[in-house]
């Protein structure tokens, strides 16, 4: 069995990023001589939108969240009891996404009243 580790190519190291194809894109355009297609990176959220959680695709946005051990023995907890009783296989930023789009969901519709705003009262 061979010992030697696979690494990427030149042009996989060096290969263009999203951003230079759209400079790129805009300078043909411009040259061309007509106006370059403008493109949002990520739409901007409306503040009265329904959040929903997002489920399995990438992010533009990340954020840390620190938590104390047992709270973060009760997520994987929660993650395995997911994927053992119920069939659902996620990850732990799954599962927080989910509970961000029900807290958002609830203090929508029961404000002052919500669990969470209750919660943060309390504490």
């Amino acid at each position: 069995m061979p010992r030697r580790v696979g690494l990427p190519g030149a042009s996989e190291l060096f290969r263009p990023t999203a951003a230079d194809a759209l400079v790129r894109e805009a300078d043909a355009a411009r040259t061309a001589g007509r106006e370059p297609v403008r493109r949002r990176t990520a739409p901007r959220a409306v503040p009265d939108a329904d959040v929903t959680h997002t489920g399995r695709v990438r992010h533009d946005e990340k954020i840390t969240v620190y938590v104390s051990s047992e709270e973060l023995l009760a997520l994987e907890h929660l993650r395995l009891e997911l994927r053992a009783e119920h069939g659902i296989a996620v990850d732990r930023g799954r599962i927080v996404r989910a509970a961000i789009a029900a807290a958002l969901a609830e203090v929508r519709a029961r404000g002052g009243e919500a669990d969470v705003v209750q919660r943060l009262v309390e504490s």
